[in-house]
């Protein structure tokens, strides 16, 4: 991972490449570059044995011209507020790309929570949403989980803007459990979509991905279950990472078990269904047809890049790419496939679970799989026309044609209030 890399300075870069291939000014495209506003909060927050600790917490909002504000919650000790802005802006051009109704935000509090007990990480998420609670709503910001987070965060979050208002809610906020609200489906989704991606690109590349060979870097809950349904699709699940490391087996891992194991201990470290461990540059560099980068952002830089040997790269992290690396995959010919179209599944099937909130009324887990299917595939061939139509250098620049067309068609016909 390169920290240095500033990721809100990728995401601007990422936008200025797409300008070259846009027709607007520049104070047009100056404004999709910085957040409308960002909340900053310092948690202060009593511990089991009755000390204070005092956590900095965070909440971006970078564009809401299409729709409410839409992103996730981390809980991780490297979030910061450059961050935070970037990760809102990705969240931005996600939902233009895949053309559902929201803008983009995203929060999180700067903690390790692997050292807090689960009171105390309750308390903390509890006076987060106090914070939170004069921003959110169903028709303003709706978030939803994101590293370390998850239906538990979700659903604490729900109890506690509810109580403070005085009224049932449960919009305000998606990823929740099914007892809660929350959605068919959700769980795996963004997975999911990172397993369309990755069939959508083999076949767009006249590539078969039955015994193609995988390595996927993070094996929280988007790479884990991309990883088991890529295998379901015949391909061969060769090498995983976690935080202790990579472990391999050229006859494949066996993506349901690797995580079975790493549920039971806590990490991939002594998988019995491996050959051999290998450290996460040595996973990163692998030959392999397809490789998933599903960690945090920045885990690429140039200099790596110019190792990996896999042929097609699908991103289910956000931001897992350097803007360097990714110009050395452009002069390589590596095709990267985007984080804002591959990792997509989370917000859209988040969309899903706000319209049955609202409706009262809840789908089978096929009906939201279906939809979230036509959504990626669609999404894919929207992809696919303007790369060819534009002449974009990559993927990933015409995909944020696609959705930066999107989100100034929307800014244009709302007007500039006075």
């Amino acid at each position: 991972m390169s920290p240095e890399v500033n990721p809100f300075e990728s995401l601007q870069e990422q936008i200025d490449d797409a300008s070259d291939y846009l027709e607007y000014s520049t104070d047009v495209l100056e404004r999709l570059k910085h957040p409308e506003r960002v909340l900053e909060t310092n948690l202060s927050v009593e511990m089991d044995d009755g000390s204070v600790e005092v956590f900095r917490a965070y909440r971006s909002q970078f564009n809401g011209d299409r729709g409410p504000y839409k992103g996730g919650i981390r809980y991780h000790p490297q979030v910061t507020r450059d961050e935070v802005k970037a990760l809102s802006g990705w969240m931005v051009y996600k939902c233009a790309a895949v053309n559902i109704p929201y803008g983009g935000g995203k929060g999180g509090i700067e903690i390790d929570p692997r050292q807090y007990s689960a009171s105390e990480i309750e308390r903390i998420t509890r006076s987060f949403a106090k914070e939170l609670r004069q921003i959110i709503g169903e028709d303003r910001d709706i978030p939803a989980p994101d590293v370390n987070t998850g239906q538990r965060e979700m659903n604490w979050i729900k109890d506690t803007y509810e109580t403070l208002e005085n009224t049932t809610e449960p919009g305000v906020i998606t990823g929740k459990a099914p007892e809660s609200g929350g959605s068919a489906g959700r769980v795996e989704a963004t997975g999911r979509s990172v397993m369309l991606t990755a069939r959508e690109a083999f076949d767009y590349l006249g590539k078969d991905i039955e015994d193609a060979t995988v390595a996927v870097q993070g094996y929280g809950n988007a790479g884990s279950v991309a990883a088991k349904l890529i295998e379901d699709l015949g391909a061969n699940i060769v090498a995983v990472s976690d935080s202790s490391g990579a472990v391999y087996n050229p006859d494949g891992l066996g993506a349901r078990d690797a995580k079975a194991f790493k549920s039971e201990t806590g990490s991939l470290a002594g998988y019995e269904g491996a050959t051999e461990e290998l450290t996460n540059e040595e996973l990163l560099t692998m030959d392999v047809d397809l490789l998933v980068p599903a960690a945090l952002e920045n885990a690429i830089d140039g200099d790596l890049a110019r190792d990996v040997q896999a042929d097609i790269v699908v991103e289910a992290a956000n931001g897992p790419l350097t803007p360097n690396a990714d110009d050395v995959f452009t002069e390589r010919d590596v095709a990267v496939f985007p984080d804002i179209l591959a990792n997509a599944g989370g917000v859209t099937v988040s969309y899903f679970e706000w319209v049955q909130n609202r409706q009262r009324f809840y789908w089978s887990e096929e009906r939201v799989n279906d939809e979230l299917e036509t959504i990626i595939t669609n999404a894919f061939d929207d992809l696919v026309e303007t790369y060819e139509e534009t002449g974009a250098p990559n993927f990933r620049t015409a995909m944020y044609v696609v959705a930066i067309q999107r989100v100034v068609a929307a800014a244009e016909e709302g007007g500039i209030w006075p």
